[in-house]
């Protein structure tokens, strides 16, 4: 039996870690701005973006991002 492809994913999964240590995994990073020279790094600015989204609809402030690494 043929096997279907394998789906192209738009995102890159990141597990997070923050300074109060709480850990919240799987956030989704576009996959369009990793890569090249600065590797991963740019989903760290993006991870924070999203976090100041959350804070403001939600009214508590979120806690400052220790380490960002790739889910596994």
């Amino acid at each position: 039996m043929a096997r279907k492809p394998a789906s192209k994913s738009e995102f890159v999964l990141f597990d997070v870690i923050y300074e109060d240590g709480s850990q919240r995994s799987n956030r989704r990073v576009p996959k369009e701005i990793l890569g090249g020279l600065d590797g991963d790094a740019p989903a760290r600015a993006a991870l924070e973006a999203q976090d100041r989204e959350i804070a403001e609809r939600s009214g508590q402030p979120m806690a400052a991002i220790k380490t960002v690494r790739r889910s596994s």
